[in-house]
């Protein structure tokens, strides 16, 4: 299973600092990720991409994406280091692969793009040989054309794209509409392996973005089972403190960067938050983050029932916004185990079970392992989340 990393900030970053500098940066991800569920596929080896938009517009340049990719692993290619030391920009998106589907191609590796969109994905769309003529055959003409490939993942992204009145056009998409191009290519994949007969769970954890605001979800087709594993961190600052080793500063309330990525790029504890299982993740413009949970058959208000780990995940009340979500003034964050209730006591760090590392992995060290199994923060006051599963904005 592969690993994958965006960051949204509004200022440019060094791609250094995402990828290759932390000692748990995606390039050391692809060959040590402590995460995955997919222990057949122990090495994210089949190639990388990276892709980033320009700091500042420019009419000649244009505004898609640069990407680039390449089918050699990430931990051994000389001319992503050389670019990562030289580029900035404030919407990035990275991706190690091991391959489920397709072959080993640069045409198959993440990200892709599409005028100015740019789509990657982790997981994979189980028996997915089994709906690609319905895949096909749902397209337009000038979707269809586009896919140079053979993944599920540039099919879905096909999907995707077909959501769109005008997936081509120049000007920036509204968030809500690639919220629910997202939410649109979920159900219709999940149909189409309903009607195929299919019962092994999807997971798609998508990522999509116009290059200014980004669409993000965890999510797998069962009521019981986790989803390939996804965090959050957000703040003013992301800096590096002594060689190696970064944290997030949240110097105020603003919310300068967000990152979001397969596994903690960190060992601090406390910039970490898991996202929960069948939510969507919303980056708008100004850099407001919302989540919504996917309602739909495979939609399980009680995440205690889904295996083998289960997480914190920090919500804001506020007052209600036009669209749903939580408003920003008059914020509280609290730190709940099930975003819709909030428990009696927040669970002590020592009993809380480790998430599932890898039986490959090397040998992991007690203050990383405690670092990634440790995602609740002590807070002062508790106070009620509603039973409504409604849109909440996460600090």
């Amino acid at each position: 299973m592969c690993r994958m990393l965006l960051y949204k900030g509004n200022q440019p970053i060094q791609l250094a600092h995402l990828l290759t500098k932390p000692a748990h940066s995606i390039i050391n991800q692809s060959f040590d990720s402590r995460l995955r569920l997919d222990t057949r596929r122990p090495i994210n080896g089949d190639g990388f991409g990276v892709g980033w938009y320009e700091s500042q517009p420019d009419s000649e340049l244009g505004a898609a994406p640069c990407i680039f990719t390449s089918v050699t692993p990430a931990w051994n290619n000389m001319n992503l280091i050389r670019l990562a030391e030289k580029i900035k920009s404030p919407l990035i998106f990275a991706h190690v692969r091991a391959s489920t589907a397709g072959s080993v191609s640069e045409s198959n590796c993440h990200p892709w793009q599409y005028g100015r969109l740019m789509f990657m994905h982790n997981g994979n769309i189980a028996d997915f040989h089994l709906i690609k003529r319905k895949v096909q055959e749902s397209l337009r003409d000038e979707i269809f054309l586009t896919v140079n490939g053979n993944t599920d993942s540039e099919w879905a992204f096909a999907v995707f794209l077909n959501q769109l009145k005008t997936p081509h056009q120049a000007e920036p998409f509204c968030h809500r509409d690639l919220k629910e191009a997202m939410l649109q290519t979920i159900a219709k994949l999940n149909a189409w392996g309903k009607a195929a007969g299919i019962t092994e769970a999807s997971m798609m954890n998508f990522a999509v973005t116009d290059g200014v605001s980004v669409v993000c979800s965890r999510y797998i087709s069962s009521r019981t089972l986790e989803a390939a594993s996804l965090y959050f961190s957000s703040g003013t600052r992301f800096e590096s403190y002594k060689p190696g080793h970064y944290r997030m500063i949240k110097a105020d309330r603003r919310e300068d960067i967000v990152v979001i990525a397969s596994e903690p790029l960190t060992f601090e504890k406390a910039d970490w938050l898991t996202i929960p299982t069948n939510n969507l993740i919303v980056i708008t413009s100004k850099l407001n983050v919302l989540m919504y949970p996917i309602l739909d058959e495979f939609y399980n208000p009680s995440p205690v029932a889904r295996v083998p780990e289960q997480a914190s995940v920090a919500v804001v009340q506020g007052e209600g916004r036009d669209d749903g979500a939580r408003g920003s003034q008059n914020r509280e964050v609290v730190f709940v185990e099930d975003k819709r209730s909030l428990p009696t006591a927040l669970p002590d760090s020592s009993t809380q079970t480790p998430p599932r590392l890898e039986s490959s992995a090397p040998p992991v060290s007690p203050s990383f392992k405690s670092n990634l199994s440790t995602q609740a923060r002590d807070v002062g006051a508790q106070t009620a989340v509603s039973s409504t599963p409604s849109p909440l904005m996460v600090a």
